[in-house]
């Protein structure tokens, strides 16, 4: 079956406001990290046959959906998992934010590694805990960017965390981590009796075929100290519907977890738990291949388009998601490259700076749209450097 992703609905509903009308008419939004696609087909249907039924009651996560949800991490990845592992979350953010406050204390903050998620950043603000920084290394060359790990703040700085809060795949750099290295991180953060929550809610969106090894796969004894962060939100473009699960596998963690998700009365919607049903079901798999097609093409399209046409910009080429991160600090653009391309440009980016304190000279795209709009949006960034 063919998919048509040339195709983006209008979202410039005068009563919603979402990523297309939180600025003016006349700005192109590539900001925030949600596609312009509909979502895949058998989801909606599903979530037809809901509003058709006329019933919106209360519904609870039952076995059914966490067996959906265990069978998925096989087939994607031979990771074994048990239902009862499966614990349903409102969203990746509440459940990290969770894990925070139930294993983190004013003494043993969460350690990130910027540029990273800028939710990431707000932990320290909603549960009252430090922030440790392990920033990634940048390298350049050419025009492209690259990171990596830098080991010696990693390990000095695991030392005062309780919890390690990797995004992998990494927004917005794009990284796959090797095993390599999560199995080094891992081992650190178990040294240090630091508790891993692993956010992998991009861990479908691969690019180029490249491969994806959850952190929990590597061994039982990082499993039994990781929790993992899944969600359908980014991947099948249902973020609105706030449904996420946390995996853990020791019991003692999750029982831990659990109290305090019912503590807070983390209730998820009934939509969203249908279309997690069916998102990991299998049936969306035929849509899910032909997206990362074109994204992975978008991607292209994109790091030859800076090469060639914005010199003095250096771009990542992600190796997941639909984020690309762009460096514009040869450019001086004041006072900052959002505020620039906002003004100059009418081209909505997302700032830098809630990335990380560092990266003022940064900016986020999403080129999880039609090839139109993205050749649209960087047609204006050219036109405003030049």
């Amino acid at each position: 079956m063919k998919y048509n992703f040339d195709h983006t609905p209008n979202r410039r509903s005068p009563t919603v406001l979402n990523k297309w009308t939180y600025y003016q008419k006349d700005v192109l939004p590539m900001w925030v990290a949600d596609m312009d696609f509909p979502a895949p087909q058998p989801i909606l249907d599903e979530l037809r046959k809901v509003v058709d039924h006329g019933v919106l009651g209360y519904e609870l996560p039952h076995t059914p959906l966490q067996e959906t949800v265990a069978a998925r991490m096989d087939t994607l990845y031979k990771w074994k998992v048990k239902p009862e592992a499966v614990v349903a979350v409102t969203g990746i953010v509440s459940g990290f934010s969770v894990a925070a406050r139930a294993f983190c204390s004013p003494k043993k903050g969460v350690l990130v590694q910027p540029p990273v998620y800028n939710e990431f950043h707000e932990v320290k603000n909603n549960v009252g805990i430090p922030q440790l920084d392990a920033p990634l290394i940048e390298h350049v060359n050419g025009n492209i960017l690259s990171y990596e790990i830098d080991w010696d703040i990693f390990k000095r700085q695991v030392k005062k965390a309780g919890m390690f809060l990797l995004s992998n795949p990494h927004n917005p750099l794009g990284i796959i981590f090797s095993r390599k290295d999560l199995k080094r991180m891992a081992e650190i953060c178990l040294e240090n009796n630091v508790l891993i929550v692993s956010d992998e809610i991009h861990s479908e969106l691969l690019l180029d075929g490249n491969p994806f090894t959850p952190m929990a796969k590597l061994s039982p004894e990082i499993a039994r100290n990781t929790i993992t962060l899944v969600a359908p939100s980014k991947t099948y473009n249902v973020p609105g519907l706030f449904c996420g699960f946390a995996i853990i596998p020791d019991k003692e963690l999750r029982e831990r977890y659990k109290r305090e998700v019912e503590h807070l009365r983390l209730h998820v919607s009934s939509m969203g738990l249908r279309a997690a049903q069916v998102a990991f079901s299998g049936q969306c798999d035929g849509w899910l291949k032909e997206l990362r097609r074109y994204l992975t093409s978008n991607r292209y399209f994109l790091a030859e388009y800076v090469t060639e046409n914005m010199p003095g910009v250096r771009v990542t080429i992600p190796d997941a998601t639909y984020l690309a991160w762009l460096d514009f600090s040869q450019m001086e653009l004041k006072p900052s490259p959002f505020d620039f391309f906002m003004k100059q440009a009418k081209v909505a980016l997302s700032d830098g700076k809630i990335f990380g304190s560092d990266y003022k000279e940064y900016a986020r795209l999403n080129f999880g749209t039609s090839r139109k709009l993205l050749e649209l949006g960087l047609n204006r960034m050219r036109k405003a450097l030049k």
